[in-house]
């Protein structure tokens, strides 16, 4: 279950927003929020997200993430201005994951057609 800035603002917080979504999860389902800056990280963290994406943050905020959610389960994933110059860094951090939105909406598109005839 994917917790974008909408639902947070819907839920009326962090904090509600996960509490609602784990309510209609199954035990084996992840609960991943989406978190701007360290305040929101520190909620989300405390209010027991699976998955915490760190969407848009700078490198050394996602390396104060990662020391602060260190002896806990909590997945990191990094997310926005992921490029082939700033990967590697963004990788050191010790980030879990790292998402890369150009590889689909900035890929090249391939024009195919199929022409199906009377055999």
């Amino acid at each position: 279950v994917l917790i974008k800035e909408n639902h947070i603002t819907a839920a009326g917080g962090i904090r509600e927003a996960i509490q609602k979504a784990s309510k209609g999860t199954h035990h084996l389902m992840r609960l991943a929020i989406e978190v701007e800056n360290l305040r929101e990280f520190d909620e989300a963290l405390e209010a027991g997200a699976d998955v915490i994406i760190l969407d848009n943050m700078d490198l050394e905020s996602m390396r104060e993430a990662v020391r602060r959610a260190q002896g806990s389960r909590v997945i990191l994933e990094a997310s926005g201005n992921a490029s082939l110059d700033r990967v590697r860094a963004m990788a050191e951090t010790g980030v879990h994951f790292i998402s890369v939105g150009a590889l689909t909406h900035s890929a090249p598109a391939l024009d195919m057609s199929l022409l199906i005839t009377n055999v």
